[in-house]
This record gives C-alpha cells, sequence and structure tokens, in this order.
C-alpha cells in the first residue's frame, strides 16, 4: 500500500489538483468558446455592413441589430426547458454546426449572385436563436464538465477569454472586412463553429440527472413553471437575480450614451481614436473583474461579494459619469467595469452552484433573459431618451441610479435572506 505524502510537519498534504487550464474537458469548452465568441464577434458587425452595402438603408441595418437582439427575450424561456430535457452537449453540437450552415449561407448566396436584404436577416434571426439554445445547454454542461467546486475559477478562465475575444474581434472586424469582404467575414465566422463544434465533441460528459421518458415529464409550460418557482422561490438567488437585472439596465444605458458623452463632455469625436480607448478600458476592467473572482471567493461567499461590490460600482460609475477629463473618465471607466462583471460572474456562478442539474437551463436561461434580454435594451432605450429629453449626463446618471437602487435592495434583502436559507456563509 503506497503511503499518502507528509509535509515536513508531519501531516498529510492536501491532494494536488490539476490546473483546469490542463484538463480536456476544460481546455476543449474554454478554446470553443473562444473561438464561437471571437466568430460571432466579426459577425455582429459585417452583417450591419453587408446590409448597408446592399441598401444603404439605415432603416434595414437598424433590423439586423433588432434581429440579433430578440431571441432571447422570445425563446429564452423554452430555450432553457429544451435544455434540461437534453444531452446538453449534443444540444450545443447540433447549435453549432447548424449556425455553421446559416451563417456560411451567406457567403456562398453572395458568392452565387443570389444573396437579398431579406436572407441576411433571417440568417441573423436564426443564428442568435440557435446562439439562446446553445446558451441554455452550456449553463448546465459546465458544472458537470469541471465539478461545482471549481465553478467560480472556470467561469472566470471563460468571461476572462470571452470578454478579451469580443475586444480583439470587434477590432479586427473592420480589417477583415476590408482586406476580404464582410461576406468573406462571415465565412470565417461560419468556421468558427465548425471548429467549436469539433471541440465541444472531446468534451467527456456524463449527465447525473436524467429525465424519464416522455410520458413521465411535465409539459414544456409546467417545465418552465418549474424553473421560475426555484429561481423566485430563492431567497438570495431572487436577490440577486433582480440586482442583476439592474445591473445591466445600467451597463445598456452607459454603453448606448457612451460616443454621445465622450463627443458632448469630454471632446473626443466619434472617429477620435480615444473613443476606442474608453471602449476598450471598459472591457480591459471587466476582464480583471472576473480574474478576481476566483481569489474573493476562495475567502468570501458570493452573496457577500455581490452586496459590496454593487455600492463600489455606483460610486465608480458616478466618479465616471462626472469626470471631465478624459483620462480621469479612462480609469474610472476601467475601475467600473472590474465591479460591474465581477457582479454578473459572481451572480452567475452562484446561480450554477445553487441549482439542480435538471433545472439548469431553465433558471439560468431565465436570468439571463432579464438581464441581456432585457435589462441592457431596455437601459438603453430609457438612457437615449433622458438623453434627448434632459442632457447626456442625466442619461448616465440614471444608470448609477439603477446600481445603487440595486444595492439598496440587496443590503434591505440581506437579513430575510439569510435566514430563510439558513446559510450562515452568506
Amino acid at each position: 500500500m503506497t503511503a499518502s505524502p507528509v509535509d515536513p510537519t508531519g501531516s498529510q498534504s492536501a491532494p494536488v489538483r490539476t490546473p483546469l487550464r490542463r484538463t480536456r474537458n476544460f481546455r476543449n469548452l474554454w478554446l470553443s468558446r473562444v473561438l464561437s465568441v471571437g466568430g460571432s464577434s466579426v459577425t455582429l458587425v459585417a452583417m450591419p455592413v453587408l446590409v448597408y452595402q446592399e441598401t444603404k438603408s439605415p432603416f434595414l441595418v437598424s433590423l439586423v441589430a433588432a434581429s440579433e437582439a430578440l431571441p432571447y427575450v422570445l425563446f429564452g424561456l423554452l430555450a432553457g426547458a429544451v435544455a434540461d430535457r437534453a444531452h446538453r452537449r449534443r444540444l450545443m453540437v447540433a447549435a453549432d454546426l447548424l449556425n455553421c450552415a446559416c451563417v456560411g449561407s451567406v457567403p456562398l448566396a453572395a458568392a452565387l449572385g443570389a444573396l437579398t436584404p431579406a436572407h441576411v436577416l433571417t440568417a441573423a434571426f436564426l443564428s442568435s436563436t440557435l446562439s439562446v439554445f446553445f446558451d441554455a445547454a452550456g449553463y448546465g454542461l459546465v458544472p458537470v464538465a469541471v465539478g461545482r467546486d471549481r465553478l467560480a475559477e472556470a467561469n472566470s478562465a471563460l468571461w476572462g477569454g470571452e470578454t478579451a475575444v469580443r475586444i480583439a474581434g470587434t477590432a479586427m472586424a473592420g480589417t477583415l472586412i476590408a482586406v476580404t469582404s464582410a461576406s468573406g467575414a462571415l465565412a470565417l465566422d461560419a468556421l468558427s463553429f465548425l471548429a467549436s463544434a469539433l471541440l465541444l465533441r472531446g468534451i467527456g460528459y456524463a449527465p447525473t440527472h436524467r429525465g424519464g421518458g416522455a410520458a413521465d415529464r411535465p409539459g414544456l409550460l409546467a417545465s418552465i413553471r418549474e424553473g421560475s418557482r426555484f429561481l423566485w422561490g430563492h431567497p438570495v438567488l431572487r436577490t440577486m437575480t433582480v440586482a442583476g437585472g439592474l445591473q445591466s439596465f445600467a451597463g445598456g444605458a452607459f454603453i448606448g450614451q457612451l460616443v454621445i458623452f465622450a463627443d458632448r463632455e469630454l471632446d473626443i469625436g466619434a472617429s477620435d481614436a480615444r473613443i476606442g480607448l474608453l471602449l476598450t478600458s471598459w472591457s480591459a476592467g471587466g476582464i480583471l473583474g472576473s480574474l478576481l473572482l476566483p481569489r474573493l471567493r476562495r475567502r468570501v461567499s458570493a452573496p457577500r461579494i455581490t452586496l459590496f461590490a454593487l455600492p463600489a460600482s455606483a460610486v465608480l460609475g458616478l466618479a465616471a459619469v462626472l469626470a471631465t477629463d478624459w483620462r480621469v473618465a479612462l480609469v474610472a471607466i476601467a475601475a467600473w467595469g472590474s465591479t460591474y462583471l465581477l457582479v454578473i460572474v459572481n451572480t452567475m456562478t452562484y446561480a450554477q452552484e445553487v441549482t439542480p442539474e435538471e433545472l439548469q437551463g431553465r433558471v439560468n436561461t431565465t436570468r439571463r433573459m432579464l438581464s441581456s434580454g432585457l435589462g441592457v435594451p431596455l437601459g438603453a432605450l430609457v438612457a437615449s431618451a433622458v438623453t434627448v429629453a434632459v442632457h447626456v449626463r442625466a442619461g448616465l446618471l440614471l444608470a448609477v441610479a439603477a446600481i445603487a437602487l440595486a444595492s439598496v435592495i440587496v443590503w434591505a434583502a440581506y437579513p430575510r435572506a439569510r435566514a430563510a436559507t439558513e446559510e450562515t456563509v452568506i
């Protein structure tokens, strides 16, 4: 019998954990997400450019953006219910392959001289819809693939990598379109979906929950209600979800008005290279915030992180909005971005930790629908209306007010949530 390793004091040492980056499951998952997100970042630029090149119509360009945003609102709940019934890895592979065909049909039609604006709009809508189902399955795949005890570490690396690739992908999109064409850039995105599917097939996934036969399953509406009951019945998760929705509202308001703010208050025109620095600083701060999460979670519980990160986010947001010098704004925006993404990734990780596997898709897509599907676009619209009616700083102060309200909500709910869940770590 082999003796356990001991340290010099004679006590048994803890088992050494393999770094996540060296495990095949996580490596394949991370690479698939980076490739897919990178390709999609290019597509977000290429599809509107392609429509504008073909039609010169601002209205049709806005329809492309709407067709890419609507699916989460329309199909988020359905996708969650489907993901909780399906084999998650297979559903993700199928979504990637269909997305490859969907996006790839655009450059193919362009090469054949048969491309129409309706084709591009349909492809944008279908691609975003497939991504909703992909995400719904992914929420439940991560805890099983890496283990619930390593979710903070996994989500930190996933979100950090995705955010970095979004920055690079958006920056590269213009160059790719100039060197090849808008349809050529879409061909690269189609290939990224294919590569993602191949990587996902290499992930070992044995679901711990298997639903019964069709006769034993509740209907789709009953399944959706079951997920909603769990989310709204869990006092801590409910509070963090509401706070996350307000946080997303603030993010939509800020990003939607940033160019106007820079032009009117910081004397940075839309064509000035410094506008890119401001946008990049927000994302770079987000990467830092996501990378801090594993260290914080080793010392502090998820609810406590939200308790203190939200007020910090409100203060940093106020500093950014009140800045009159672009350099001060740059630093404040980066710091604000770090707390912003920290709250988002922390909430997602906590939701994955406390949600049973059979409910992962429904619970997490409901949260995502409230934040990305409703919070972000609603924040952008309301802030825009306030900017037009009052002032751009007023529109941005609305974002800060939303985060301040979220802070009040979590602090007010803290004693009741702790008592209701009996979680002494809160």
